[in-house]
């Protein structure tokens, strides 16, 4: 690691250089979470269950739209699930960019445990990396439905800007594909909402 003690100021602003670069040829994602959902009020774990936003929700895809009024972004996908869609839609859908579903952007399958309370569900989270919840998917096959997403966005977006509006299980699988971090280890971290998470992905 570069380090201005030692390096000196001008290897330090070689590097920076170095990384703007970097970004400028990589895909930028930006990450939204959907807003909150009915399930969500209610302490239910969804996954593929299609469950609306609440009226919270709206109010909070409003506040969002506010908050990405002045950035430009070349495409927005999706979830197809409807909390994603409506949230995609409120936030950018006057914006002129086109608005893209894609399943593979989906929460983990849940199976037998859809829509059970979420303290349930967050207990069983841990045992189901690999093993497939019962008549569901394991959040590596989550994942690997993500790493599909990105490299056939590669082909179009490489160098572009993208938001991704989705759920955790896509979160997870940003993070694992572009930051190298272990699935366990995010399912692990609390989630504290905030109004994007940005990557830059240059390749898979």
């Amino acid at each position: 690691m570069w380090r201005q003690s030692r390096a000196g100021a001008g290897n330090v602003a070689e590097l920076d250089k170095y990384e703007i670069q970097r970004k400028e040829a990589a895909m930028r994602i930006v990450f939204v979470c959907h807003s909150t959902s009915v399930d969500n009020e209610l302490g239910l774990a969804s996954g593929h269950y299609d469950v609306p936003l609440s009226e919270t929700g709206e109010q909070q895809a409003l506040e969002l739209k506010a908050h990405f009024a002045l950035e430009t972004f070349d495409a927005v996908f999706s979830s197809d699930l409807q909390r994603a869609v409506r949230t995609a839609q409120i936030v950018f859908g006057e914006r002129g960019m086109p608005l893209l579903r894609d399943s593979r952007l989906r929460e983990c399958d849940y199976g037998d445990l859809t829509r059970h309370p979420v303290p349930e569900v967050d207990a069983e989270r841990l045992e189901h990396v690999t093993e497939p919840f019962p008549h569901g998917e394991s959040y590596l096959q989550a994942t690997e439905r993500v790493r599909k997403f990105l490299q056939d966005a590669q082909h179009s977006y490489a160098d572009k800007s993208m938001v991704i509006v989705g759920h955790r299980a896509t979160q997870f699988g940003l993070e694992y594909w572009i930051n190298h971090i272990p699935l366990s280890d995010s399912m692990q971290t609390p989630f504290v909402w905030q109004p994007g998470w940005t990557y830059y992905l240059e390749h898979l």
